[in-house]
C-alpha cells in the first residue's frame, strides 16, 4: 500500500509539489482528510529539498512569508536547528515537564501498540500508521497526548515506537515534536478532548463516551498527577492488530550485502558520491562523468532505529533509481573500502553523523531559511530571526 499510495519516484514527489494549493491547506490543514500535502516522506528521505518544496509551489502561487504553508515548512527546519545545537540531548526531555521524568512508564502498553484501547481516535490512529506507514500530524498529536497525558508514559517509549513505523520518521521532528507536546520542550503540555476529534476527524474517529471525552481541566489533573487512565475495562473484547515487525537490517531479497574485497581495487583512485537513506538524489552536475555511485545504510543507525519491512522497501526502491550499487554495512568496513578512492562525497545529515568515514566530504544540505547561528529554544524565537526582514515568501529563495 505504501509503494502506492506514496511512490518512491522523484516523479512523484515533484507531482505533489504541484498539485499543492496553499489555501485549501492554510483552511483545512487540520483536519484528517483535510488538504496536507503528503511530501513529507519525500523530504525526510531527500528526494526533495525544502527550498524546490517553496520554488514549486510559489511558481504558481505568490505567499507571504508568514502564510501557514510556509510556517510549516519552518517547523521541520526549526527542528533541525534545535538537533544541530543540542544533538543526542533531543533524545532526553530538554527541561522538566508537567510530572518528572521517573514517575512516567518507561514502557509503552500493548493494548496502544496493538490499537485495542477502546478509544476509537487511538486505535484508528495506531491502525492506520500500520497500514499506510503515515499518519496527519493531528493524529499524531492526539496519539502523543494520550500515550503521555492519560496512560502516564514517558513520552520518549511512545516517539520512539511512532517513528520506527513512519515512512517520514525523522528524528528531529518526531522526537521534538512529542516533547512540545509533552511540556518537556514547551511551556505547557498538549491536551485534547472527544469534542476536538469530532471537530477536525471522521465519524469513525469519534470518541464520545471514552476516557478523552472530559473538560480540558479535567484532562490537566490527569495530566499532572492524578492516577493514569487504564486500559479500558473490556479491552480484553477488542479486536487488535500485531504491530509490525522492526528489521535492523534489510529483507534478505534486497540483497543488500557488504562489498566484496574487489571493491577497493576497483574504488581506486576515482571520484565515489555516496547516497545515503536521507539524500535519495542523483549525483551533483559538478562530479565527473565517471564517478563510481554507491548506496549505503550504516549498520550503526538501523541497529538502534530499525524499520519495518515496508519503509526499507520503499527507500531501496529510491535509492536503487540513483544508485543501483547498494550496500549495507558498517562504517569500519565502508572506511576500508574507500581508503585508496581519490575523493568520496555524500550529503550531510545527523541522521548520519556518526557513521560516515573522516574522509568523506559532506557536502551542506539544501537549507531554506537563512541560518540562525545563536541557538532558539522556542520555534517563535528561531521564526522572529530567520524571517526578520522578509515579506513574501519566495524572498527566501
Amino acid at each position: 500500500m505504501l509503494l502506492e499510495t506514496f511512490p518512491p519516484t522523484r516523479q512523484a514527489a515533484l507531482g505533489r509539489v504541484s498539485a499543492v494549493r496553499p489555501s485549501d491547506y492554510a483552511r483545512s490543514r487540520n483536519a484528517i482528510e483535510g488538504a496536507v500535502t503528503g511530501l513529507s516522506p519525500y523530504i525526510t528521505h531527500g528526494l526533495l529539498s525544502l527550498p524546490e518544496v517553496l520554488a514549486g509551489v510559489t511558481a504558481k502561487h505568490s505567499l507571504d512569508v508568514q502564510h501557514k504553508f510556509v510556517f510549516e515548512l519552518g517547523w521541520r527546519e526549526f527542528f533541525r536547528h534545535v538537533w544541530s545545537h543540542r544533538g543526542d540531548e533531543i533524545l532526553q526531555s530538554l527541561h522538566a515537564g508537567p510530572r518528572p521524568d521517573a514517575a512516567y512508564d518507561p514502557v509503552l502498553p500493548a493494548d496502544i501498540r496493538e490499537a485495542r484501547t477502546g478509544v476509537a481516535v487511538i486505535d484508528e490512529a495506531v491502525r492506520t500508521l500500520y497500514a499506510t506507514g503515515t499518519l496527519h500530524n493531528h493524529a499524531r498529536m492526539w496519539l502523543a497526548s494520550y500515550v503521555v497525558h492519560l496512560r502516564h508514559v514517558h513520552w520518549r517509549a511512545g516517539a520512539d515506537w511512532l517513528v520506527a513505523h513512519l515512512v517520514d520518521g525523522d528524528l528531529a521532528s518526531n522526537h521534538l515534536s512529542w516533547q512540545w507536546v509533552a511540556g518537556t520542550g514547551s511551556h505547557k503540555p498538549y491536551l485534547f478532548n472527544a469534542d476536538n476529534v469530532a471537530r477536525y476527524a471522521p465519524a469513525h474517529w469519534h470518541s464520545a463516551g471514552s476516557v478523552i471525552d472530559q473538560s480540558y481541566e479535567a484532562l490537566d489533573q490527569v495530566a499532572r498527577g492524578m492516577r493514569p487512565v487504564a486500559a479500558s475495562a473490556d479491552v480484553g473484547a477488542v479486536v487488535g492488530i500485531p504491530e509490525p515487525s522492526l528489521l535492523a537490517a534489510p529483507p534478505a531479497d534486497l540483497e543488500l550485502r557488504a562489498p566484496t574485497a574487489s571493491a577497493v581495487d576497483r574504488l581506486r583512485g576515482r571520484e565515489v558520491w555516496l547516497v545515503h537513506p536521507w539524500a535519495l538524489r542523483a549525483a551533483p552536475a559538478d562530479l565527473p562523468d565517471d564517478t563510481i555511485i554507491i548506496g549505503v545504510y550504516p549498520q550503526e543507525h538501523h541497529a538502534v532505529w530499525p524499520w519495518p519491512e515496508s519503509r526499507w522497501r520503499w527507500v531501496d526502491a529510491a535509492m536503487a533509481a540513483v544508485a543501483p550499487e547498494r550496500w549495507y554495512l558498517d562504517s569500519n568496513c565502508l572506511a576500508t573500502v574507500l581508503a585508496a578512492a581519490a575523493q568520496v562525497r555524500s550529503v550531510s545529515d545527523p541522521h548520519i553523523a556518526q557513521a560516515p568515514p573522516r574522509r568523506v566530504i559532506l557536502d551542506p544540505a539544501p537549507a531554506l531559511f537563512p541560518l540562525v547561528e545563536r541557538r532558539c529554544d522556542s520555534f517563535s524565537q528561531w521564526w522572529t530571526r530567520a524571517t526578520r526582514g522578509l515579506k513574501q515568501a519566495a524572498e527566501l529563495l
